[in-house]
C-alpha cells in the first residue's frame, strides 16, 4: 500500500503547477500548493481539495514561515516540486535590459535554490529520504531567439539539479528535473490558438507534432518523485515530443 507523503508544489495556483498538484493528490498524497497570489492560491486549493500557502520563493523569511506552518499542519515536506518561475519576460541579447535578466534569474534560479536549500535542510534534520523535482525546460539545451534570458535560467536550474543531487545523495534525497518543451497551458493556448501560424510553426519543430499537455508534465513529476524512480537522481528528463532531436 502506498504511503501518504506531504508534497509541496510551488507556483501551484495555475498552469503546470495546478496540474502537478492535482496529479499528486490523485495519487493519494497530502498536497500543499504555494503561490504569491493569495486569492488564486486559495481558490485553487479549494477547487483541488488541497492545502494552500502564500509564499514568495525569493524571500527567505517567507519560505521559513510557511515551511514552519506546513510542518505544524502536515509534518515535514517529503516531496518538493519547484515549479514556480517566470516565463513572460523575454528579449533579444542586444535588447534585454539587465534589470529584466536579474528579475528572471532571481525568480527562476535564486528562488529554486532557496526552496531547495531550506526544504533539504529540514529533510536532513528529520531524517527524511525525500525527493525534489525541479521544473526546467529543454530551452536550457536548445536556444530559441528572444528567449535566451529564460533559457539561461533553466540551464542554471539543470546545473542546480545536478549540484543538489550529488550533495544530497548521502542523505537519501533524490533530486531530478522535468524539462518540458512547449506546454499547452491556458496561457499558451490563448497566445497560440490552434491553427495559428505561430503554433503550426512551433509544432513543426516537434517530431510528435503537438505540444506537451499539462498532464504529460505532471505524470513525469509524479514518476520522478516515486518509488519507480528510486535509483534515478541528477537527471533532467525531456518531455518534449522529441524536439531536442531536431
Amino acid at each position: 500500500m502506498k504511503r501518504t507523503r506531504t508534497v509541496l508544489v510551488t507556483g501551484g495556483a495555475g498552469g503546470i503547477g495546478r496540474g502537478v498538484a492535482a496529479a499528486f493528490a490523485a495519487a493519494g498524497d497530502t498536497v500543499v500548493i504555494a503561490d504569491r497570489d493569495a486569492e488564486r492560491v486559495t481558490g485553487t486549493a479549494r477547487d483541488l481539495g488541497v492545502r494552500g500557502r502564500v509564499l514568495d520563493i525569493t524571500d527567505p523569511a517567507s519560505i521559513t514561515r510557511e515551511l514552519d506552518a506546513i510542518a505544524a499542519e502536515s509534518g515535514p515536506v517529503e516531496v518538493l516540486v519547484n515549479n514556480a518561475g517566470l516565463l513572460t519576460v523575454h528579449g533579444t541579447l542586444l535588447d534585454l535590459p539587465g534589470a529584466d535578466l536579474d528579475t528572471i534569474l532571481r525568480t527562476n534560479v535564486l528562488g529554486t535554490f532557496l526552496m531547495t536549500q531550506q526544504v533539504a535542510r529540514r529533510m536532513v534534520d528529520a531524517g527524511v529520504a525525500g525527493a525534489i523535482v525541479n521544473i526546467s525546460s529543454i530551452g536550457g539545451r536548445q536556444p530559441t531567439p528572444g528567449m535566451g534570458g529564460y533559457e539561461s535560467s533553466k540551464a542554471a536550474v539543470d546545473a542546480l539539479t545536478r549540484w543538489a543531487a550529488i550533495e544530497l545523495a548521502q542523505h537519501g534525497i533524490r533530486v531530478n528535473a522535468v524539462a518540458p518543451g512547449p506546454v499547452l497551458t491556458e496561457m499558451m493556448a490563448a497566445g497560440m490558438p490552434e491553427g495559428s501560424p505561430q503554433r503550426r510553426a512551433w509544432e513543426d519543430r516537434i517530431p510528435l507534432h503537438r505540444f506537451a499537455s499539462v498532464e504529460d508534465v505532471a505524470a513525469s513529476a509524479v514518476f520522478l518523485a516515486g518509488e519507480a524512480a528510486a535509483h534515478i537522481t541528477g537527471t533532467s528528463l525531456p518531455v518534449d515530443g522529441g524536439q531536442l532531436l531536431t
